[in-house]
């Protein structure tokens, strides 16, 4: 039978007890004899053998694999810890784009598997050089805040967002078709336009243009980000010419 380090310590403990007792203890002999004596032994000791050196030698021992145990979890914690920051924006509460790219992967692999296609949105914001003239970069950051909150705010969880860099911003939308992503981009960027933030007690709006492409199989991670990116450009090239006209 084997024995956790726990039950051994309340029985070597108990054994301990036991041994100091009077000679007479009526509970010391009803126990004897009550019970047989348990043939286990603890950790690799026989019972026999445990003298009181060797009880205190095993006591400080399992202490020690104790103290090991809790420091590998306090560890284990860490590492988690540094895994998560190693993979957010420095800036904003979003993936950075080295873990977007390995989100994209993950769903071209879902789409290559299970032929359960998702689809990928870019995101690339109109005014945002404007902010940072007229208000400071400051006011900048909190744009990108503000957009990151958007994103992140009226998705669900099995959805990613990254930085991309600069002010440009990708969604993972899972199991969606290309349909449901355009209606669901056009929404997002309607919440971002419509949406005030504020700096400095000064109201702001920022605005975006977005791209839609599908991540399924036979279509690389690569070719994926890039067609999202050309049909992000397209769009936003169509709304300088209606703007303009």
């Amino acid at each position: 039978m084997r024995i956790r380090p726990f039950d051994a310590l309340n029985k070597l403990r108990s054994t301990g007890d036991a041994a100091k007792a009077p000679a007479g203890s009526t509970s010391g002999s009803t126990a004897s004899a009550s019970a047989p004596r348990d043939a286990a032994q603890i950790m690799g000791v026989p019972e026999n053998e445990l003298t009181p050196n060797v009880q205190r030698a095993l006591l400080t021992l399992m202490g020690e694999v104790d103290q090991l145990r809790k420091d590998t979890e306090r560890l284990r914690n860490r590492v988690r810890e540094l895994e998560s920051l190693a993979d957010h924006d420095v800036l904003l509460p979003v993936l950075n784009r080295r873990a977007f790219v390995r989100e994209v992967s993950r769903a071209q692999a879902l789409a290559e598997r299970h032929h359960a296609p998702s689809a990928l949105v870019y995101f690339d914001l109109n005014g945002f050089k404007a902010i940072n003239d007229s208000y400071g970069h400051a006011a900048g950051d909190t744009a990108l805040h503000h957009v990151a909150t958007m994103l992140t705010a009226n998705l669900r969880e099995t959805d990613s967002v990254g930085r991309l860099g600069g002010d440009e911003f990708g969604v993972v939308l899972t199991l969606t078709t290309v349909s449901q992503a355009e209606t669901k981009a056009d929404e997002l960027a309607t919440l971002i336009r419509d949406t005030a933030f504020n700096h400095d007690g000064v109201e702001l709006h920022i605005d975006s243009a977005w791209g839609v492409h599908p991540i399924e199989g036979g279509v690389t991670v690569d070719a994926a980000m890039a067609q999202a990116d050309a049909a992000m450009y397209a769009r936003k090239q169509q709304l300088k010419t209606a703007a303009s006209g």
